[in-house]
């Protein structure tokens, strides 16, 4: 296997003070903000995934500071923060990599990477991001100032034919001593990658079949990936790589009719509360739960729908469910200790994306086709403010740049 490295060194800036501006920013509101020192702590950014732009905001006063203009193609878009939560490093489909300054609203830098980007991940240090490809299958990996390539790494293995192929890479988050840890659709792998020295270190483990997302657990010890290729997931213990992939949760769907298909999971954001993990099953109405002691599956929660995201509210009492088409204009909310739905609710149409504010008081939910994104109280349940958005989709907040696998 070969690698193409460039190397470059790492120069650290340290920000002391910021003038807020608004320039090259497009105010919703029409009204100009009063320039003035700002944090960056409650700040965050929801994609407009039809526009190709994004927008700041507040989220202690419920506000949009402006929108960004010019980022591509964000029909599947995910953004992760610097170390001092001032730059959102926004991943488009279209392989687009942009740098989005907060602070002034503009874009601090772009670049356009592949073909078909799918997401991506910056380093523990802050030192990296890397970004995972569809087209052609790998990971690239950038110097988070400058946005120079630092490595390339081609997701190549043999395929049926005994051809040498490249995979489609998915389920990119990073994970302590500096990694980041990746599935191969295509070739049923997950793949451990470090840069130590600007050069990149890379061990393979077999997986199951068609990994198609995955997730690192809050303290860094877990990789887990989703299959679609058959029931379970494949998991890799980091602190014990040398013992290799373990499948967990086999066959939770054997025996019953699996519904189609109509959008995949996605791990990110696990629901992982009082020592049991609550995941969103694959092609059946139930969210799985599964002892973390030994990872068998001690509950099957019947939901409404499809279920694409399962997220725990930052105190774990909460676990907040979206659905697929047809049923995705609805959100369950499920009490962790009592496995009840205690309420659903009506966000809008096509809900896509759930976002906890930092302390969990609040949670923001993007519904695409109504336009707009609610703020609900996690407390009494019910909605305290909406926001006009151009058909939103992912939210996050800055709290992510402290956050490991976000």
């Amino acid at each position: 296997m070969s690698f193409n490295i460039i190397a470059t060194p790492f120069r650290l800036s340290l920000v002391l003070v910021v003038l807020f501006s608004l320039a090259g920013c497009q105010s919703l509101s029409g009204k100009s903000e009063q320039a003035g020192l700002m944090g960056t702590g409650d700040l965050g950014l929801i994609i407009e995934r039809a526009s190709g732009s994004v927008l700041v905001v507040n989220t202690t006063r419920h506000d949009v500071l402006g929108r960004v203009e010019g980022l591509g193609d964000l029909s599947h878009a995910s953004v992760v923060y610097s170390r001092d939560a001032r730059y959102g490093y926004v991943f488009g489909r279209d392989g687009g990599l942009t740098k989005v300054d907060l602070l002034t609203g503009a874009i601090a830098d772009r670049v356009i990477q592949s073909g078909n980007s799918i997401g991506g991940a910056i380093s523990q240090d802050g030192r990296y991001v890397a970004v995972s490809n569809y087209e052609p299958g790998g990971v690239k990996v950038f110097d988070s100032e400058t946005l120079e390539l630092v490595a390339d790494i081609p997701a190549t293995w043999t395929n049926e034919q005994g051809e040498t192929a490249r995979s489609k890479t998915v389920g990119l988050v990073d994970a302590p001593g500096n990694q980041f840890v990746f599935s191969l659709f295509d070739a049923g792998e997950i793949w451990t990658l470090g840069i130590v020295d600007g050069e990149p270190e890379v061990s393979r483990y077999p997986a199951g079949k068609a990994p198609y997302d995955a997730l690192i657990t809050p303290d860094g010890r877990y990789y887990i990936a989703g299959l679609f290729g058959e029931d379970g997931l494949s998991m890799l213990d980091l602190w014990e790589p040398e013992a290799g992939v373990t499948e967990i949760l086999p066959g939770y769907g054997k025996g019953e009719q699996q519904l189609p298909v109509y959008k995949m999971p996605h791990l990110e954001g696990w629901a992982i509360a009082d020592g049991r993990a609550f995941v969103p099953a694959v092609g059946h109405h139930q969210v799985l739960v599964a002892d973390m002691n030994d990872w068998s599956l001690v509950d099957r929660i019947p939901v409404q729908g499809q279920p694409v995201f399962v997220m725990a509210s930052p105190d774990n009492r909460q676990i907040w469910v979206s659905f697929a088409h047809p049923k995705n204009d609805v959100v369950q909310v499920i009490d962790s200790s009592t496995r009840e739905i205690v309420r659903t609710l009506e966000p809008g149409k096509a809900v896509l994306h759930m976002e906890f504010t930092p302390r969990g008081e609040e949670v923001w939910v993007s519904a695409r086709d109504s336009n707009r994104v609610t703020v609900y109280n996690t407390r009494t349940l019910e909605p305290v403010a909406e926001l006009n958005a151009e058909k939103p989709s992912g939210i996050f907040f800055t709290s992510r740049a402290h956050t490991l696998g976000l």
